[in-house]
């Protein structure tokens, strides 16, 4: 019974912790798990017969979508995906788990966030973490060396997850790549261009684009005294320069990853300027910067691909930032994130000083990454690539916070009309119209009731937005028309049963 007296105290504590977050109104997150781990205290408590509770809740980092947040998402999705095939791209698809080897090593320090699965006879199998090496994987196998590809498909990292901010161990990611050898910074700058027109379209208020190389990251390191076999490491604790300050960030590099104070220091001069052009002007006349070979190939890009974005005319939205690392081993060149929100920037780009990140973050990132096909073909034949992913999930938060603070109603169906009817023992008329509609291509539906109210037919198109109503009584069959409402402003008009296609086409939205 101590058991059971321990669980009971434990859970009163956490009882009382909900309660008190919910009264501060802390964040969500904070919150949900708070919940999470009372239902989990309840659950092992059990019944007063002895019997364990099963409580019923997605696991931790998941969640389910309802009717009107799945309309937002599709609503996102056929935006980033008109994009892409705007673009001239074709799509794929590849297994949601991949042999662990073919994962092992490509991530860095975030390798520790892959789901391994347990053995299920012979091979072993990872949850994959990304789309960008599946995509590798998949040129190499199939020895494709010049594709232009988008993917939508989800994800998985064992991560701990922030979900108000859209941070998930299961998500989407949206990837668009361009794999083949062309001339430098062309594909890239389209790649930012994409970027552009994404975050425009979906109007989510002003953003900007980082740039960076990680070639000028790595010659900036060899120039400051950072030995070769700690680059990787520097450049994921660089990377979290936009969770926290310089002083943090030099601190895990000293404490943490064994670097000296002094070249700590050095880096310190490098990764808080900001700019565009000029910036790269001023590097390439560095003393120091210009002993580094890599260094001066990746400026010389980066003006390169400031003249593209100017000819695509957003060169304006775009800012090269020496702090932008992008953690993940595979990258050899042109990196960049999009946040949302430029303040934080230019107040940094005036001031020159680092400022606490709010909001959701970064909403788009991906680089050049040239050498990750060859990894997999035998005789290490590199496939040149450049991609971008849209981080679908943060922007799906965004939407539904938007959504929930505006008046706008958010449809669910598509439906254009219900056929209804004021006049019992007409379901095989009603049927028959609907199966007609239904012929000619248009949305239509029909209540489940054999002789349903005329009134409760009318509230079911106001509640679900359906637009018009096609209403046949006796009357309407023996004349051969059909009675048509406009459900918003109650007007009614008779159609010809043989205009009714093209009269519904007329009033409503078809895709």
């Amino acid at each position: 019974m101590a058991g059971r007296a321990e669980l009971e105290l434990a859970l009163k504590g956490q009882g009382e912790l909900v309660r008190k977050l919910k009264a501060e109104k802390a964040p969500e997150d904070q919150i949900t798990e708070a919940l999470a781990k009372l239902l989990e205290l309840k659950a092992q408590l059990g019944t007063n017969d002895g019997k364990q509770l099963f409580v019923l809740k997605t696991p931790k980092g998941t969640r389910d979508y309802n009717p009107k947040q799945m309309a937002i998402r599709e609503k996102v999705f056929s935006t980033i995906i008109n994009c892409f095939k705007r673009h001239g791209a074709e799509t794929i698809d590849t297994p949601v788990f991949e042999l662990k080897e073919t994962l092992t090593g490509k991530y860095g320090e975030d390798s520790k966030l892959i789901y391994d699965l347990k053995d299920q006879g012979g091979e072993l199998l990872s949850l994959r973490y990304d789309l960008t090496v599946p995509f590798a994987r998949y040129l190499a196998m199939n020895k494709i060396t010049n594709i232009k590809r988008y993917h939508i498909a989800k994800v998985y990292r064992r991560d701990n997850p922030a979900m108000t901010r859209g941070r998930y161990r299961e998500f989407y990611q949206c990837d668009f790549d361009i794999a083949g050898q062309y001339d430098p910074m062309i594909p890239d700058a389209e790649c930012l261009k994409i970027v552009h027109e994404i975050l425009s379209e979906l109007q989510l208020g002003d953003f900007l684009i980082k740039v960076n190389d990680r070639r000028i990251l790595d010659g900036m390191f060899e120039v400051c005294g950072v030995p070769a076999d700690k680059f990787r490491i520097i450049c994921s604790a660089v990377d979290k320069m936009d969770k926290m300050p310089w002083e943090e960030v030099k601190k895990e590099m000293v404490a943490e990853k064994g670097l000296s104070p002094d070249v700590a220091d050095k880096i310190g001069e490098y990764v808080q300027l900001s700019g565009a052009t000029e910036l790269a002007d001023e590097l390439l006349q560095d003393d120091k910067l210009s002993q580094s070979k890599v260094a001066l190939e990746g400026l010389a890009d980066m003006k390169q691909l400031f003249e593209y974005l100017t000819f695509l005319g957003i060169k304006d939205r775009i800012v090269f930032d020496l702090s932008l690392a992008r953690g993940l081993d595979y990258y050899t060149g042109v990196i960049y994130e999009a946040v949302l929100g430029p303040n934080q920037a230019i107040t940094r780009m005036e001031q020159n000083e680092h400022c606490e990140p709010t909001g959701v973050g970064s909403v788009a990132a991906g680089g050049r990454y040239d050498g990750l096909v060859g990894m997999f073909d035998p005789k290490g034949r590199k496939v040149p690539c450049v991609g971008v992913s849209i981080g679908i999930e943060r922007i799906f938060s965004m939407m539904e916070q938007k959504m929930e603070t505006s008046d706008q109603k958010i449809r669910t169906t598509e439906t254009q009309i219900l056929v209804a009817t004021a006049q019992k023992q007409l379901l095989e008329e009603r049927m028959k119209l609907v199966a007609e509609l239904w012929k000619y291509g248009i949305k239509a539906e029909i209540t489940y009731k054999k002789n349903p109210k005329l009134l409760n037919q009318l509230q079911y198109c106001e509640e679900t937005g359906i637009p018009l109503v096609a209403i046949i009584g006796e009357q309407e069959l023996k004349d051969g028309v059909v009675k048509l409402r406009v459900v918003s402003t109650r007007e009614e008009v008779d159609v010809a049963r043989e205009n009714l296609v093209e009269e519904i086409k007329k009033r409503t939205y078809t895709s």
